[in-house]
């Protein structure tokens, strides 16, 4: 599967992804400016994405929590996202998604 993913200077990268793995996990070692500080469990908003071109309504709706950690996030869209809570998975071939400000 690939995720094509822009940084926040709008350079896009085709990344491979692996199933199981997060979406942030791949931005990450893609060398993308996600800091991920918490490490993926959803504590903090700092792999905060934008999810782009009707990919949003393919995913399966946010938690309670990853609601929560977007509130506290800048920059908030309709389509914004944690991309620690999205998981690598052949549904998602081809996602785009842009990632947001700091």
């Amino acid at each position: 599967m690939k995720i094509i993913a822009k940084d926040r200077d709008g350079k896009e990268t085709v990344i491979k992804g692996r199933e199981g793995w997060t979406i942030m996990e791949m931005l990450r070692d893609a060398g993308l400016d996600v800091r991920a500080e918490c490490g993926g469990a959803c504590a903090c908003a700092t792999c905060h994405v934008y999810v782009e071109d009707g990919w949003y309504e393919k995913l399966p709706p946010p938690s309670e929590g990853e609601v929560d950690m977007l509130d506290m996030a800048l920059a908030v869209q309709p389509n914004s996202r944690l991309s620690c809570q999205l998981t690598c998975s052949e549904e998602l071939d081809g996602i785009k998604l842009t990632v947001a400000p700091e």
